[in-house]
């Protein structure tokens, strides 16, 4: 037993549905513009392109149902809703057909980011971290392990804002499929069970405000709340 010099924080970790358990959550990894609706209206290419990851601090995630303060730095918070995977067996280079039999489980999520922040780093052809990988800025509902649902491959992904439906589209639009994202993934990084990945957001992602609830969902996965307070 390693001798620390301090006790170590709490591990990360994300519910598990119809349990007591809870899955540890060890990084996470998320994908830009995999929707192609989404990447025009974030003025980009939709055609293919090889798909772009960033990441969060594991201790980002939130169980959902929480209210999160609006975070520091920011005037531009925004939501997207996400289909989430869960790693549960690691390795490297993994085949395209053979990537789902890595897959734990499935959740309903939220990438909140700091829009104004990110527009800033874009411009000056700087890292997205201080905008992507603040405080609680992955909202996760309990996972749903993928032997009770299987391996969703289309139906309605939405969000809705006070009640007002904001994004609203269908997992058989992403651009890139979770095995090809599991395969291109662990081909630059070790996967390993724990990992959580973030799947991408349909189009019209916008600002939320304080005081506002924040309600979401994916067909066959689950639904999300989370409600935005005052800093």
């Amino acid at each position: 037993m390693a001798a620390f010099a301090f006790a170590p924080s709490e591990p990360a970790s994300v519910a598990v549905s119809g349990s007591a358990e809870r899955f540890p959550v060890r990084r996470i990894f998320c994908v830009g513009r995999n929707y192609a609706a989404h990447a025009r209206e974030m003025g980009s290419d939709p055609d293919r392109e090889p798909p772009f990851f960033f990441g969060k601090p594991a201790d980002a995630v939130v169980d959902g149902g929480a209210t999160i303060p609006y975070p520091p730095l920011t005037n531009d918070l925004h939501h997207e809703i996400e289909l989430v995977v869960a790693v549960g067996r690691g390795g490297s280079d993994i085949d395209t057909k053979d990537a789902l039999d890595h897959v734990w489980g499935y959740a309903t999520g939220i990438d909140l980011t700091r829009r104004d922040l990110q527009d800033t780093a874009k411009k000056l052809g700087r890292p997205w971290d201080w905008a992507k990988g603040f405080d609680r800025s992955a909202p996760c509902e309990p996972l749903v392990r993928a032997s009770e649902i299987g391996h969703p491959t289309k139906g309605r992904i939405w969000l809705a804002v006070n009640g007002e439906t904001r994004q609203q589209g269908d997992l058989a639009d992403m651009i890139w499929s979770v095995p090809e994202i599991i395969a291109i993934c662990s081909q630059s990084i070790e996967l390993k069970a724990g990992d959580l990945i973030f799947t991408g957001t349909p189009a019209g992602v916008g600002a939320v405000g304080t005081g506002d609830r924040i309600t979401g969902g994916v067909d066959g996965v689950g639904e999300i709340a989370i409600s935005i307070a005052a800093r």
